[in-house]
Formats: C-alpha cells, structure tokens, sequence
C-alpha cells in the first residue's frame, strides 16, 4: 500500500511514519511518498525518517519530491497536512486579530478564517489534482482548519476525502482513564459538533453511560485538562465535557487578555522553535540520530506549552504526563487505512458529510461525529440532537465557514468581510472590515479578494 504525504516537510510527519513502522499487518503501508514545496524541510524530515528507521526490519520505503503529480501517482492514500503561509502566516493571523482585541488563533475566530481564506484555494487546487492524477486515492485531510477544509475538498472529491483531529481521541481518553476503564480505547465516546468545537455528551463503558457519574464528582471532573481549563462547576451546568478549543468561546474575554499579555503568540513561539530545528536537523555530516533527537526534543516542548495561554487564564497549571503521550492523529489515520484498506471495521470519531446526522445542518455540511468505517469508507451513526446551547455556536460557525468557502470561490471582499463579520468571536461589523484590510495587506496569498 502507497501513502503520499502533502506536506511532508512538516514538524509532526515523523509521528505519522513512527505509527506506520508499529503496523506488521498484511496490506500494510510499504511506501511513503513525502511532497513539500520547501526542499530544506522536506530534506530534514526524510532525515528523521530514515533515524527512525534504523534497525526496523522491512520499515516503509521513503522517497521525498517537489512534484506533485509524481508524488500522487499510483497512490492509494494521501494525507494532506499543508500549511499555507507557513508558521509565519499563523503569527501574522494571531498579531492582526490581537491588534483588534479578539482571538487570532489558527482555527477559531478570526484567525481561522484569514487561515481557511488563504488554505481553501489552495486545498480545492490539490483536490484537482488528486482526482486528475489518483482518482481511486482517499484523501486523509489534516489541514486546519480541518472541518472547512475538508469541505472544501469533498466538492471535487466527494466522501473519498475524510478529516481527522485528535483532540476528541485524547479527550475521550483522557475522561475514560478517570472513570476507570482498563482500555480506554474501547470506550463508546458520543461526542458532536464541529471540528474543534464539540461536545462529549456521554462515556459508555461495558454498554453503561459513566459521564453522570464523572459529572457528579467535582474532585473528579477537576483531576483531568479539559475539567481544570473549564472548572467542574461550568461543566455540570452544560451537562457535557466541551472540546478544550471552546475555552476560546466559553471564556474568551480571558483567552484574548492572556494571549495579548504573552511574550509571544503561539504561531510565532512555534515559528521561532522550529526554524532552529529545521537548521539543525539540516546539518551536514550529524552523527546518526541527531535528527530523531533534535525532533523529540522540539516536539516534547511543543506539547509541554500547548494551549498554554488558556490554561494560565483558568489557573489549571502545567500539563500532566497523561497529557503528553502520543497516540492522537497518527493514531486515527493508521487505523481509517487500515479500516479502508482492509475492511477492518471500526468506529472512529472523523469530520465527514452530516447527510441526516444533524437536522440543524444540511447534508453537504461536514461534522465531527462517531462514524463507522469499512472498506467502503467512514459513515456517521445516529446522535441525538443538539442541545440549544450547541446548535447556536454550531450553526453560527457553519454559516461562517460557507462564508470562506464562497469568498474563496467567487474573491468577494464583501463576503470575506462578511465570514469575519458573523463570527461569534467577532463583536463588530467595522472590526470585520479592518481585519479584511489587515489580512489582504499582509498575506500575498490573500490579494484575490476584491
């Protein structure tokens, strides 16, 4: 089997390949294609590969290209994690919005829309050229913001295309190890929304909901990240355990003031993090591993000071070792291949087509929901309907992202200004408009709006 990686320079690729090396399965992935338009990154990385590599038997064969439609060829996967702009794009996404006093973050907010105004064209580009050059591929979509984008492919490639985001994984296991399971894994999670903006509404173990029980017990639902970042009282009056992005919605007054009173933003924190990877894991003449190294140091900070603004606004402290460990987005997109590929039905929390799933939304929409998988692709299962207090935010937030999808399309400014505008986190029309001036002054990227 034949994975292409869009974005293979990226900083977390090596957790990708470090998921296919443990795969020993019949039908497993044997060559991994890496496809970057920067080629010091792209060199770097296959660096931390072949370290990763060393020693492992039969370990997937990988080659690295700047040409696209060689890197799609003959591909049955491809895994898109492109990042338009770069991390720069990301600091000048959060330093514009945090001039006008709201969140700039890459996906919430104003920042995910100047992020999905300048990704969308781009991603409807790849979808092209995906189905001209591996019409049979399934595309594994990565790019934030996840849910937009995803969209966005599926009008050129249909239900061949699916998201992943590992924040609803790592919430549900993280609720399943308080209340006990032996195998968080195999935890039944009813967990809805949007992406980065969903809900657990319950944790069933052995065929019993346990979330009544976590909701009753405040020592509990405050031993864990997402109980501390909100606070045991704010979650058993909404009665559900929130995706941590909407600490951005919940307490966003704090959010911004944290974010504005930092030393840096996170887009440029990473920014600077990783251009002294990348430099040095391009060194000529290291000894064997200094790359792997030089990655697991990088990413071990990039973790510790993840959401880091937030958790000092809510005085939830450092991050505990539970939350550090790997086994997130990798981990899902090993086991949706391996699911497709093989037939080996499960059930994967993914962003796919609502169809009926959700009455408040229209079929083509893209949510974030349990789904079933199997060789003939991902379908979402029943839920129950949105609490009122969740279809406001959700409904919002999608009529936002019709918005950049529409913008992206037809180049309008008026309705870029308009995307902005309609945003929960965004309190001004005239805000609105100033960030349209901000963002088309700044990115290159974004000088099709007019």
């Amino acid at each position: 089997m034949r994975l292409t990686i869009l974005g293979g320079g990226g900083f977390r690729v090596p957790l990708v390949y470090g998921a296919l090396l443990g795969d020993r399965a019949p039908g497993r992935v044997t060559a991994v294609t890496l496809y970057d338009a920067d080629p010091a990154r792209l060199t770097a990385i296959a660096r931390v590969l072949a370290d990763q590599a060393e020693g492992v038997a039969d370990a997937p064969a990988v080659t690295a290209t700047n040409d696209l439609d060689e890197a799609l060829r003959r591909a049955d996967f491809v895994f898109s994690a492109i990042r338009v702009g770069g991390l720069e794009g990301r600091a000048t996404d959060e330093r514009v919005a945090l001039a006008e006093g709201v969140l700039g973050q890459e996906t919430v907010g104003a920042g995910g829309i100047a992020y999905g105004l300048r990704t969308v064209p781009v991603a409807r580009e790849l979808a092209r050229r995906i189905a001209r050059t591996a019409p049979d591929a399934w595309v594994i979509n990565f790019t934030n913001p996840a849910g937009l984008v995803t969209e966005a492919m599926q009008e050129e490639l249909g239900d061949r295309v699916i998201g992943i985001c590992d924040s609803p994984v790592g919430l549900g296991r993280r609720i399943a190890r308080v209340l006990g399971a032996v195998r968080p894994s195999e935890a039944w999670i009813d967990y809805v929304g949007l992406n980065h903006l969903g809900w657990v509404r319950g944790l069933h173990l052995g065929g019993r909901d346990e979330l009544p029980r976590l909701l009753a017990d405040d020592a509990a639902l405050e031993s864990f990240e997402e109980g501390r970042l909100f606070g045991a009282e704010w979650l058993k009056s909404i009665g559900a355990i929130p995706n941590e992005y909407l600490h951005y919605y919940y307490f966003n007054r704090e959010a911004v003031r944290a974010y504005r009173e930092a030393k840096q933003t996170r887009g440029a924190f990473l920014r600077d993090q990783q251009r002294a990877f990348y430099a040095e894991a391009d060194r000529p003449g290291q000894a064997a591993g200094a790359a792997l190294a030089a990655w697991d140091r990088t990413r071990a900070e990039r973790e510790a000071t993840y959401m880091a603004e937030n958790r000092e606004a809510a005085g939830a402290g450092e991050r505990e070792q539970d939350d550090l460990e790997s086994g997130g987005y990798e981990q899902v997109a090993l086991a949706l291949m391996r699911a497709i590929a093989r037939d080996e039905r499960t059930t994967l929390i993914l962003n796919v087509r609502n169809r009926s799933t959700l009455s408040v939304l229209d079929g083509a929409a893209v949510i974030e929901v349990p789904c079933l998988v199997d060789a003939n692709g991902a379908h979402p299962v029943a839920v129950d309907p949105l609490p009122y207090h969740a279809v406001g935010l959700v409904t919002a937030v999608k009529a936002v992202e019709r918005e950049v999808l529409s913008a992206a399309r037809s180049g309008s400014r008026a309705t870029a200004v308009k995307a902005f505008a309609l945003h929960p986190l965004v309190d001004s029309v005239a805000v609105a408009r100033r960030l349209v001036d901000g963002y088309t002054a700044d990115h290159p990227e974004l000088a099709y709006l007019r």
